[in-house]
Formats: structure tokens, sequence, C-alpha cells
């Protein structure tokens, strides 16, 4: 019997402007309660650090484990997309994020937190993110509606990771920082109700095969990349050491997969992804708009609360500003890309985001107002809001339906192992000497990433039929 072709983007008739909300509902709550639970701790540090008796970098720890668990595990998370199907793997994520919230909010100490919160809740992102942006690219053909589409997700997604502290302050001054997970929780319910309403546009492939050694050499040598810029400030033989093993375990990685390839085997991740150059400038632009994001979030929540004495409340208000000139520019998405080259919006993003961490140093010395963060925070907002949606719109339309499943996996592991990073890095610098000269270093390196993001962003050819510019 012959077995009927899968359809393709050009086989599936637009979605109405209805259906398309009911999709995009669960899809951008998903991303924002995971960009949601990797910023709101940040301002949770102090309650958290009293309650389980614990210390600072404890906590700093378990928010760069948890983003580091999503990076490690995103890609054998996308993989199983292709295996199980994107909604059930969708569902699958959502259940086990749920349960990692839930028991969070009753951990009796540090372990148990790292647990819930930085395991369980890991990776149950691992396994629901890759299918949003998988569904995204199959079910919105069209580029205008491709492009509203990741706008929104990329705005929850963006205002999660901003508003975050706002949220997690409030909750946490009003009961405590235990309810904020219990919030979460409350969020993937509604999220699992939601999404009876999402359809899988592709049949899963139970044929295909996960490649289980590639998985976890790929996991390992990121998680020891990672711990080694954490293990800077405490022992610095221990971190080069770290460092070391995680750039040989990656090369056995590659040289690996390269050997799988030329046998004909599937590996975990396939190099011809690599070869695409316009792919991979956007994925370092990512990479560096979420270490950015997570760096900025974690150096000013901490310096405000660690040195300033701010609670959590007061700190999350600070946030308000970034929250919403993230949602102002990431809602103009649309509009934006209509008019604008892709590459223009994200060598703006950049340039305005490294203006309004100048402007974070410039003002927060000798005042002791909160107010001289805004501007700053507001800036870095705008920047961001403005080049996350053209960023991932380029690397996901630079492959076809067969490729989603491991170019979302890719893109989305870059992205988080920038949060990992920049809260790594961030933290290393202010935990080691926290006062303002070292906030003053951590955001100047900061700034140092999104000059570098600048550049690369500038390397992007120019689109051809570029929007052209229009006044209005």
């Amino acid at each position: 019997m012959a077995v009927p072709p899968v359809p393709t983007s050009g086989d599936r008739p637009a979605l109405s402007r209805r259906t398309a909300r009911r999709i995009l509902a669960p899809l951008a709550l998903a991303q924002f309660i995971c960009s949601f639970a990797g910023s709101n701790m940040n301002v949770m540090i102090t309650d958290i650090s009293e309650d389980l008796d614990t210390s600072v970098q404890g906590v700093q720890t378990a928010i760069t484990v948890f983003l580091l668990v999503m990076a490690a595990l995103m890609i054998p998370g996308g993989k199983l997309t292709d295996r199980y199907g994107r909604k059930r793997c969708l569902v699958t994520g959502l259940a086990v994020y749920g349960v990692g919230a839930l028991l969070s909010a009753a951990a009796p100490g540090l372990g148990v937190l790292i647990l819930g919160n930085s395991i369980l809740e890991g990776v149950g992102t691992a396994l629901l993110i890759p299918p949003v942006y998988i569904l995204i690219t199959l079910l919105f053909t069209e580029v205008t509606s491709r492009a509203r589409a990741f706008g929104a997700v990329m705005a929850f997604g963006g205002i999660g990771a901003a508003a975050g502290p706002l949220i997690g302050g409030l909750i946490t001054s009003a009961l405590s920082w235990r309810a904020a997970f219990v919030f979460q929780a409350l969020v993937v319910a509604l999220i699992i109700v939601l999404c009876r309403h999402a359809e899988d546009p592709l049949p899963a492939d139970p044929a295909r095969v996960l490649d289980t050694g590639g998985a976890v050499l790929s996991a390992v040598g990121l998680i020891l990349l990672v711990m080694g810029i954490l293990a800077t400030d405490d022992n610095g033989r221990l971190s080069a050491a770290l460092l070391l093993a995680g750039g040989l375990v990656l090369a056995w990685f590659f040289r690996r997969t390269v050997v799988q390839e030329r046998s004909g085997r599937e590996p975990l991740l396939s190099l011809s992804l690599f070869r695409n150059r316009v792919s991979n400038l956007a994925l370092v632009t990512q990479h560096l708009q979420w270490l950015l994001l997570m760096g900025v979030s974690f150096t000013v929540a901490a310096y405000l609360q660690v040195v300033r004495d701010y609670d959590a409340i007061r700190t999350g208000v600070v946030f308000t500003a970034a929250t919403l000139g993230l949602l102002a520019s990431s809602l103009g998405a649309e509009r934006f890309a209509k008019r604008r080259e892709q590459r223009t919006l994200v060598m703006v993003g950049f340039a305005v985001s490294v203006c309004g961490i100048g402007v974070l140093v410039g003002m927060a010395d000798g005042t002791t107002s909160a107010w001289a963060f805004t501007p700053g925070l507001l800036m870095i907002g705008l920047g961001l809001g403005v080049m996350l949606t053209p960023s991932v719109n380029v690397v996901q339309s630079s492959f076809g339906e067969d490729r989603q499943g491991e170019i979302s996996s890719l893109s989305r592991s870059v992205s988080n192992l920038g949060s990992s990073v920049g809260t790594a890095v961030a933290g290393t610098i202010l935990v080691a000497d926290p006062a303002f000269g070292a906030y003053a270093a951590a955001m100047i390196v900061l700034g140092v990433v999104g000059l570098g993001g600048l550049g690369t962003a500038a390397l992007l050819p120019r689109e051809r039929g570029a929007p052209a510019r229009t006044r209005g």
C-alpha cells in the first residue's frame, strides 16, 4: 500500500484569525511561564536564602542549574517531538513542569528546591518549548502571519523574563516565595486545558531513533562549561579543569557526530545545520540577546537586594520599566517586519540595549533613588523587544519543515545556554564583591557582549526583496 505524502505548508490553508488566537494562546503562555521561571527567583534571593538557611550563591546555583538543564536537554527534547509528536511532548513537558513547581513550593531545603525547580522544571521546559516553535513554523505559513505569531510568543517570553521580578516580588511580599511556585503550577494547568485546541499538523514517526549517547555527551559538556564559569570566584584551578573538561566532552560529541553521519546513522544533531551561514549568525544573536536579558536581570536584582537592601516588591517594581519597554516593542513585531529588514531590527535592538546598559551604570552611581534604574531598564526592554522576534524568524525560516524539530531545539538550546551563561557570569562577578564596583564591572561586561551582538548582526546579509521603508 502506498504511503500518503506528508502535507507541506503549501497544502495547508491559512488559519482563520479566531483559530490562530486559540492556538497561539497556550503556546504564548507556555513560553511566558518558562521565561518567568528563569527570572522570578531573582527577587526572592534574600527570602529563599533565609527560609532555607542557604546563601545567595546557593540560590544563584539553583537559578543557573535550571537554565542549564533547559539548554542541555533542549536538543534531545526537540528530537523527541519527531518520534512522539509535537502535541504529546508539549503536554508531557507541561505535566513534568507542574510537578516540579509544586515540589519547589513545598521544598524544606535547597536540595529539594534544586530537584523541583532546577531539574524537573528544567526537564519539563526542554520537552515543551521545542513544540511551541515547531507548531508556529508549521501552522503559520505566511511571512506576516508567522512574524505576528513569533512576535506574540516572544513578547510573552520577554514579558515573562522581564516581569518575572515584579510578579514574583508581588507574590512574595503578599504571601511568600512558595506561592510563586504555586502560581506557576496554576498557569501550567490552564495551558494544559487550552492545549485541547492545538492540533499536530504532522504525524509522529515512531521509527525515529534518539541518539542517547550524543544526548549524554552534549548535556555533560554544556554542564561542565557553565559549572566552570560558576566556580571561577571560588577556585581558579577547579574552574579551569571544568572548562577544559567541558570543551573536551563537546569535542568528543562533535567527532562522534561526524562518524555517525559518515556511516549513515542519524545523530542527535546534524552538523549540516551549521552550514547555513545566515542561521549561524542569527543563532549567535539569539544567544547574546538572552545572555544580556538574564545577565542584566540577575545583576540589577542582586545588587538592589544585597547592596541596597531592597525587598522583593521594591525590586520587582523597578523592573516594570523593562517589562513595559519589551511589551511595547515586541507587540510591534509584525509592523516592524513589514517596514524594516530583520538585520536592521537586530542591529537597532543591540544598539539600544547597549545604550541602556550605559545609562544603568551612569545613573546608579551616587544616588539612592530606585528611579535611577528605570531609564536604562526601559531602553534595554525596548531593544530586546525589537530584536528577539527577527532573530528567531531568521533561524526558523532558514530550514524546511523536515528540519524544524532539529533547528527549533538547537535555537532554544542556544538561547537558554545564553541565559545560563549570563546569570553565571554576572553572578560570579557580583557575588565575589557585592558593591557598586562589582555591579559596574558586571554591567560593563554585558555591554561588551551587546557590542559583540551588534557586530554579529551587521554580518547578516541584506534580504532580497526587503520591505520598503515607509512613513508613519
